[in-house]
Order: structure tokens, then C-alpha cells, then sequence
């Protein structure tokens, strides 16, 4: 339980209802700061406006899937004022908050190291990503239908990248009849996709094994399909880009060749907003719970 817990719930979108819900089951009190448009009350979460919050009494930050942006703003879907995280605000907390996120950025590394507070980012957690890669994959079999004219049953289909994500990608592509190839760097990767019946091909030769591609998924986060590889792809050819923004597409050169590109970071959210909440509310549920039991270890 978090019986005495006081956590601030800064900005987000359905999924973050979800986390509400969990940890108010759990006796925590929740301060909802970019919530005053939302009809829904919960039992223990109060409203707050940035500016009003005590942050001196605030034990763990909870932030949407992408933190902030590169200038400190919150995503706040259900408000429509801006809200910006700073380190000034951070360095009111007391030192041993915690702030969780899905991912990072430059920005918001920066001014947690500064005021020495300690981050977790959700999405390094194998079991979170491998349990988000489930709404993740039948967001993409949808984004593959709505976007094609032809069956994924037989298609060609290059899954680029063997985490977490593209495993399940590439596992859930060759079960609907696709020709499943992946595209990986390590030799132990392309073990594994051979283990798994599908074709494995050296990134290097992306370019050449991009030729018979009818959809390629990419779940890389730097650029992979840049314009010297587009140019040798089939104009017909869907690209569902998965990687965190801006993706690994050259966007641009893909609209000007006539391919279609899609960028798609964040589907869990999208498809299945109320499973990818009760994912991130299992695990911080969790995570702030093994926290104030380590916090009162040291006390």
C-alpha cells in the first residue's frame, strides 16, 4: 500500500487514468496537475494547477509516455494550458523524489542530474516494453490493413530491428501467412531470426533486401531508411515507422518518391489506451512501492 504518499500526476492522456486509478486503489494521494477539463473524479486525486502545488511535500512525479518536449512542456490532453516543467520546480522536491517517465529526452536528463533527482524511465524495463509490444503489434497489423490494397497473407514484409518490439512484429507478421525477413546488425540476432523460421539479412544490405519489400516496419530510433535505401524501394511499398520520434525515415524523400510513411510512436496509446494504462500503473504501482519500502529501510 501507499498509505501517506503524496504523488503528483503532471499531464498525460487516457493511459495516465489508468495510473490514477491504480495507485488511488493503493491509498496513495494523487495531485492532478493538466486535468481541470477532465468530468471523471477519483477518490483521493485532487486538481491542482502547476503553479499552485506544493512540490516540498511531493514524493514521486509521474509524467506522460514522452516526459516533456526539448523545451521542459508537458503533453496535457486534458487541458488546454500549458504546462512546464523546470528545474527550478524540480529542486523543490524533496530529495528523494522520484520522477517516472516512458522515455527521455536531452532536456529533461539535464535538469534532473542538475537538481540531483533520481529518473525512471519505464520503457528501459524489459518486462514494460515486452508487455507494451502486444497493443504495438495490433496497432500495426491495423495500420497495415487500413493503408494497403493487397492481403498481409503472402505479402513481403521487412521487420527492421530484433528488440523487444520487433520480435513480436515480425513473430505476429509470420503467423498471419506474411514473408517475413529482419534486418538486425549482431550475429546473434540473426541466429535468433533463423531460429524463429524467418529471414535474417545483414542491415548493411538493407538496400538490396529492400527491393521486394511490400511493408517494412521499422523499430530503429536513428535513421535506417534514408534516401539512398528508399530510392531502391517499390513505390507501393507501406512503411510503419514504430521508433520513437522523429523515427528512423527520411519522410521527406519517402512523400517525394511517392512512398507512403508512417510515423506511429506511441499506438499502444492509441489502440488500446486502456491496456497500455493498466500496464504502466501495474509497474509503477510496483516501482513506488519497492521505493517507500526502501526509503523506510533506510530510515
Amino acid at each position: 500500500m501507499l498509505t501517506g504518499m503524496q504523488i503528483a500526476v503532471i499531464g498525460g492522456d487516457a493511459r495516465q487514468l489508468e495510473v490514477v486509478r491504480k495507485l488511488t486503489e493503493l491509498d496513495a494521494k494523487l495531485l492532478l496537475v493538466g486535468f481541470e477539463q477532465l468530468d471523471h473524479a477519483f477518490t483521493g486525486a485532487v486538481k491542482e494547477k502547476i503553479e499552485d502545488l506544493n512540490f516540498g511535500e511531493i514524493d514521486s512525479v509521474i509524467l506522460p509516455v514522452r516526459g516533456t518536449d526539448g523545451d521542459g512542456k508537458v503533453e496535457t490532453i486534458f487541458s488546454n494550458e500549458d504546462v512546464i516543467l523546470t528545474e527550478e520546480i524540480i529542486k523543490r522536491t524533496p530529495p528523494h523524489c522520484t520522477f517516472y517517465t516512458g522515455i527521455s529526452n536531452a532536456y529533461l536528463d539535464r535538469i534532473l542530474q542538475a537538481a540531483n533527482r533520481k529518473q525512471v524511465s519505464l520503457f528501459e524495463r524489459d518486462d514494460v516494453a515486452i508487455y507494451n509490444s502486444i497493443p504495438t503489434v495490433e496497432g500495426t497489423i491495423m495500420m497495415a490493413i487500413q493503408h494497403t490494397d493487397f492481403t498481409i497473407h503472402g505479402s513481403s514484409v521487412a521487420v527492421l530491428g530484433l528488440g523487444r518490439v520487433g520480435m513480436s512484429v515480425a513473430r505476429a507478421f509470420q503467423a498471419l501467412g506474411a514473408k517475413v525477413m529482419v534486418g538486425a546488425r549482431k550475429s546473434e540476432d540473426l541466429a535468433r531470426i533463423t531460429e524463429m523460421a524467418l529471414k535474417p539479412f545483414y542491415l548493411s544490405n538493407l538496400a538490396e533486401e529492400i527491393k521486394i519489400a511490400d511493408i517494412v516496419i521499422n523499430t530503429i530510433p536513428f535513421p535506417i531508411l534514408t534516401a539512398n535505401v528508399l530510392a531502391n524501394m517499390p513505390v507501393h511499398t507501406l512503411i510503419i515507422d514504430l521508433a520513437s520520434k522523429p523515427g528512423g525515415t527520411d519522410f521527406r524523400f519517402a512523400e517525394k518518391r511517392g512512398i507512403k510513411a508512417l510515423l506511429a510512436p506511441s499506438l499502444p496509446g492509441i489502440v488500446a489506451p486502456k491496456t497500455a494504462g493498466q500496464i504502466l500503473a501495474n509497474a509503477l504501482g510496483q516501482l513506488i512501492q519497492e521505493d517507500l519500502k526502501e526509503r523506510k529501510g533506510k530510515k
